[in-house]
């Protein structure tokens, strides 16, 4: 499921700093990669043509791309471990 409540909680015990941290750029980015990830392996399977999705699929990589820009510039420890956890490099 895309954005259940029991999803959101698993991402913020894994990411964030603590049980209420829902704004760090490490959940943030995380919650974007969810959103990316389901897009991808469930929606475009079975509707190739949805180009309106494919937009908004656009989007939110460029919003992630940019929390991770971000954080590169503020603290390069915090992002490597971000991008290990959440294997985004390869």
């Amino acid at each position: 499921m895309l954005n259940s409540t029991q999803n959101n909680r698993e991402i913020i015990a894994n990411f964030g700093h603590n049980e209420n941290d829902s704004g760090s750029v490490e959940v943030q980015v995380a919650f974007f990669t969810a959103k990316i990830n389901a897009l991808q392996n469930n929606h475009f399977v079975t509707h190739k043509k949805d180009f309106h999705s494919r937009k908004g699929l656009l989007y939110l990589v460029s919003q992630r791309r940019k929390l991770l820009n971000y954080l590169r510039k503020k603290n390069i420890n915090r992002y490597t471990n971000l991008i290990d956890k959440l294997d985004l490099r390869h």
